[in-house]
């Protein structure tokens, strides 16, 4: 496998097998960061109908090779468990007992490499009473109450598209434990299974919140709290040209100081932290910000100490003069649309974005020259269907 050239995971050598969304997403993170992926994905002339999806490279699939396996083939698990004998680590995310019932699972993957992290995303996890269920972002983020406490008073509940089950509690969780796994590895010399369920990541992320129940600080409800909107100082105002601000002025100071540039009166306003009169302090700024575009609102607030902000709409983003002078988006999108730089920043090993995905089975001939196949029997193996053409 050839390894990446910058990074501090440069070295990391990892199979990502299957999956669609958090699995590629943690491999782009990854493989930003200098890691050498192989990206394993069936070839898409046996793709079921509702999994061609996998078949398209886009900008999740940035920065790794891609080889075509028919993991139903016998020749084509045999190729895999030689990739997994260079491997460090195995990404995959089929539900619980696929990877088993293809004779892929962490027993033998580990037989043949006693020193591999073998990394598993579902949705549920591996065990449970929905661990078999199909299931989707709003899913999950519906079981770990996150949904529940998303949205207006009196409203439905507001799925925050799907960064939190899928890229947050999944992805970046997925990623964490990977990691955490490789160091353990290289003190003990062992690999282990590291089970990332999106379940278990959205309710971690509820951690705080659930904290401020325990303690009575949380209101049961939407839109009845400090940070779900409720409170006038944290929440958005429609401005008079349709669009939005963004208020976060929690702190006192931040508060008085919002109060002072909007030129009124703190005496004359309900206190901040009355809950109480939260509902007339809101009406109030409602009407106030409706008396100019969300621009001049920016024009005289946006560089004061209040923590007010446009709310963009995702053209403007990479746009916005911060994200432009930090550099923050790369022309990798469909048609060279700008997307999000790796993250985060590095000082001596910077990451960078990869090539832009490859389209199934590009590299599978080179990487199983790699593995010392010769010409051959890459040629037998793409015959009989094991492995994709080159």
């Amino acid at each position: 496998m050839t390894a990446a050239t910058t990074g501090p995971l440069k070295g990391l050598r990892l199979l990502e097998i299957g999956g669609m969304g958090p699995v590629p997403f943690c491999g782009m993170v990854l493989a930003d960061l200098g890691a050498d992926i192989i990206s394993v994905r069936r070839p898409p002339t046996v793709l079921d109908s509702d999994d061609m999806t996998e078949a398209t490279g886009g900008v999740l699939a940035r920065g790794r090779r891609s080889v075509a396996v028919d993991l139903k083939h016998p020749d084509g698990v045999a190729t895999v468990l030689r990739l997994v004998e260079r491997a460090d680590g195995v990404m995959e995310g089929f539900r619980p007992g696929v990877m088993e019932r293809l004779g892929l699972g962490p027993e033998v993957c580990s037989g043949v490499n006693p020193r591999l992290v073998y990394a598993r995303m579902t949705g549920w996890g591996q065990d449970g009473p929905y661990a078999q269920l199909p299931g989707h972002d709003i899913n999950y983020l519906a079981l770990s109450g996150a949904l529940g406490a998303i949205g207006e008073p009196g409203r439905p509940p507001v799925p925050p598209l799907n960064l939190v089950a899928d890229f947050g509690g999944g992805a970046m969780l997925l990623a964490v434990g990977v990691l955490a796994a490789l160091l353990e590895a290289g003190r003990s010399g062992q690999g282990q299974v590291v089970d990332a369920a999106m379940l278990d990541g959205s309710s971690l992320l509820m951690t705080m919140t659930h904290e401020l129940l325990g303690r009575g600080a949380w209101v049961p409800g939407r839109g009845r709290n400090i940070n779900d909107g409720g409170a006038p100082f944290y929440r958005t105002y429609e401005t008079s040209d349709g669009r939005y601000v963004a208020v976060g002025a929690m702190e006192p100071k931040f508060f008085n100081e919002l109060v002072a540039r909007l030129g009124l009166d703190k005496d004359t306003l309900p206190a901040q932290w009355d809950r109480s009169r939260w509902p007339e302090l809101v009406a109030f700024l409602t009407e106030m910000f409706l008396t100019r575009t969300r621009d001049q609102w920016c024009t005289l607030l946006e560089h004061a100490p209040v923590c007010v902000t446009p709310v963009l709409e995702l053209h403007e983003v990479p746009l916005h003069p911060h994200n432009a002078a930090r550099h923050g988006f790369v022309d990798q999108g469909p048609g060279g649309a700008p997307v999000p730089a790796p993250a985060p920043r590095f000082g001596r090993t910077p990451a960078q974005p990869g090539a832009p995905g490859r389209p199934v089975g590009a590299d599978t001939a080179d990487v199983l020259a790699e593995l010392g196949l010769g010409a051959d029997e890459i040629a037998r193996l793409q015959a009989s269907g094991a492995v994709g053409p080159a």
